[in-house]
C-alpha cells in the first residue's frame, strides 16, 4: 500500500474554553484564511501509556471556529490516513467548505507525523533504499539494513517505538475530547484512521454523534493476507472493462490473461536500464525486477486521472516498453523520502503483522504466483520482525455492534481497501449508508462534488441521503 462568514462582534462573542493543563496553546504550524479564529496547539500525552515514566510527546491539533452564531455544539474532527500521514492540512479546505456553516471543525494530527514532537522521520530507510539502485544490491536485504538503520537513528533519539500504535492513537482523540470539553463529536476518517475512527467510537461510544469513513481500513481486516487479492481485483475490472469497451480487440480483447501470462514469464529475471539521475553527470545501468513494474502498475490506481491510461501502460510492458515508466518509477526512487515513515512501520507492525497469518498470504501467492515476492505493501513480516514493537491489544482486533449513523464510501476500483470492507462495516453498523463511486480508486470523499452530501448528513445523519451524480448509494 504505498491515500477534504461573520461581523467582529460575533468572533468578539466566542468564549475559549479555560486551557486545561495538558493542552499547550501554539502558534498555527499552517496557514489558514484568517478571517476565522482558530485555534492551534498541542495536546502533551505519555508517549507509551503502558510505562509508568514515560516521557511526554506532543501532538498537534488545530480548531477552525464556524462563524454561525448558531453553530451546532457537535464538531467535526478530522484524522488522515497512511498511518503515518499529515491532517492538518485538511482545515484549510475544511474552512473553504460548507461543513464549516454549521460546526467546528478539528484537525488532529497522529502521533510522531509531521508536525508532531517528536517527529519520527528520518532518511536512512530511503537513502538505503536508493543505494541498493544505484549498486545494483539485493532490494530485500537493502530493504532491511534501511529498516536496522531507521530503528537505530530513531533509538539514539529516546523514541519509544513500542508507543507509536492504534490504541495510544484512539486515548489521544479521547484526551484531546475531555481536554476541550466536548460531549458530542463527528468523526472524519481516510483509509487507515477509517479504521482508527472506529475504534474510537469502541472506546467511547457515548459521546460519538456520527461517523464519515472515507475507503476505510477497519482494524479487524487483516490488510497484510488481503491486499494482494484486494489489487488483483481492482485490475482485473479495468482489464476487463477496458476488453468489452474497446474496439481494438487484438490489443485489448484479452488483456487480464495476457497480463498473467507476462508476469508470470519474468519470474527470476534481472532487467536493466541506463539511467542519469536528475542533478547529476554519470549515467547508471539500474537493474530492475517486476517488481518494480508492478509497483509501477499499483501505483496508478492512486491517480484517478490515471486509472484510464492503465490496459495502454501493460499492452506496452508486455511489449517490452518499459523505459518511460521505469524512468518515472526510478525519478520517484531518487527523489526522497522513498519508504516508509517509522510511524507508519510502528503502527502496522503493531497492528497488523503482529496478528499476521503468513499461511493465508501464501495461498494468495498460489492464486496469483506472479505476486510471489512482491510486498504491496512497504511494511511486512521480515520489517515487522527487525523493528520488534510490541503489539496492541487484541480486543482492537474485534469487530463490534454499534447503533451510531454513518456514512461509508469507497471507490469501485480502490486496489488497497476494496468495497467489501465498507459491507463489513455495515454489518456491524446498521445504520450506515454505503456510497461507492464506479470508476474512483481511494479515498473519495474529500472533494468539492461531496460538500453537500457531507453537509446534510452532518445535519441529520440518520435520514437517507441524495448521493452525488458521480455515486451509487447501496442502502436505498
Amino acid at each position: 500500500m504505498k491515500h477534504v462568514l461573520a461581523p467582529l462582534l460575533i468572533l468578539l462573542s466566542f468564549t475559549v474554553p479555560a486551557q486545561p493543563r495538558h493542552i499547550q496553546d501554539s502558534a498555527c504550524p499552517i496557514k489558514i484564511d484568517s478571517s476565522f479564529q482558530t485555534r492551534c496547539g498541542y495536546l502533551l500525552v505519555p508517549e507509551n501509556r503502558t510505562k509508568p515514566n514515560s516521557r511526554t510527546i506532543k501532538v498537534p491539533f488545530i480548531i477552525a471556529y464556524s462563524k454561525n452564531p448558531d453553530k451546532r455544539k457537535d464538531p467535526l474532527l478530522f484524522t488522515t490516513g497512511g498511518p503515518g500521514g499529515s491532517s492538518l492540512g485538511w482545515i484549510r479546505g475544511a474552512v473553504t467548505h460548507s461543513v464549516i456553516l454549521d460546526r467546528d471543525c478539528i484537525a488532529f494530527e497522529q502521533r510522531g507525523t509531521r508536525f508532531a514532537l517528536p517527529a519520527l522521520e528520518s532518511s536512512e530507510l530511503s537513502d538505503a533504499i536508493m543505494e541498493s539502485y544505484r549498486k545494483n544490491l539485493n532490494k530485500d536485504s537493502m530493504y532491511l539494513e534501511g529498516v536496522r538503520r531507521y530503528k537505530k537513528a530513531m533509538q539514539s533519539r529516546g523514541i519509544d517505538l513500542s508507543g507509536y500504535n492504534t490504541d495510544e492513537t484512539v486515548a489521544d482523540i479521547d484526551d484531546l475530547l475531555n481536554a476541550l470539553h466536548i460531549d458530542s463529536v463527528n468523526l472524519l476518517g481516510v483509509s487507515y484512521s477509517g479504521g482508527l475512527m472506529l475504534d474510537v467510537l469502541k472506546k467511547d461510544p457515548a459521546r460519538i454523534r456520527s461517523l464519515i469513513l472515507d475507503s476505510p481500513l477497519p482494524n479487524f481486516v487483516p490488510i497484510d493476507e488481503d491486499e494482494p487479492a484486494n489489487f488483483m481485483e481492482a485490475l482485473k475490472i479495468v482489464c476487463q472493462r477496458c476488453a468489452r469497451d474497446s474496439a481494438d480487440k487484438d490489443r485489448y480483447g484479452n488483456l487480464f490473461p495476457a497480463f498473467q501470462r507476462y508476469f508470470t514469464s519474468l519470474n527470476g529475471k534481472v532487467l536493466s536500464i541506463r539511467y542519469l539521475q536528475k542533478g547529476t553527470t554519470d549515467t547508471l545501468n539500474i537493474h530492475y525486477t517486476r517488481n518494480d513494474l508492478l509497483d509501477i502498475i499499483e501505483g496508478r490506481f492512486f491517480n484517478v486521472r490515471g486509472i484510464k491510461d492503465i490496459p495502454f501502460m501493460i499492452t506496452e510492458i508486455i511489449a517490452g516498453r518499459h523505459d518511460p515508466y521505469i524512468r518515472d518509477h526510478l525519478d520517484n526512487i531518487f527523489s526522497p523520502p522513498d519508504g516508509p515513515s517509522a510511524m507508519r512501520l510502528s503502527v502496522y507492525c503493531a497492528d497488523q503483522t503482529a496478528y499476521h497469518a503468513e499461511r493465508v498470504l501464501q495461498q494468495s501467492h498460489e492464486l496469483y504466483p506472479f505476486l510471489t515476492g512482491y510486498h504491496i505493501n512497504d511494511v511486512y513480516r521480515e520489517i515487522c520482525d527487525c523493528w520488534q514493537v510490541c503489539p496492541i491489544n487484541r480486543e482492537t482486533k474485534e469487530p463490534f455492534y454499534s447503533a451510531v449513523p454513518a456514512l461509508l464510501g469507497d471507490g469501485e476500483l480502490d486496489p488497497a481497501c476494496r468495497p467489501l470492507y465498507i459491507d463489513r462495516i455495515h454489518h456491524y453498523l446498521p445504520n450506515s449508508q454505503r456510497l461507492v463511486f464506479p470508476g474512483w480508486s481511494h479515498v473519495v470523499f474529500l472533494n468539492d462534488e461531496m460538500d453537500g452530501t457531507l453537509r446534510a448528513f452532518l445535519n441529520d445523519p440518520l435520514k437517507k441521503i441524495a448521493p452525488p451524480p458521480d455515486a451509487m448509494l447501496l442502502d436505498k
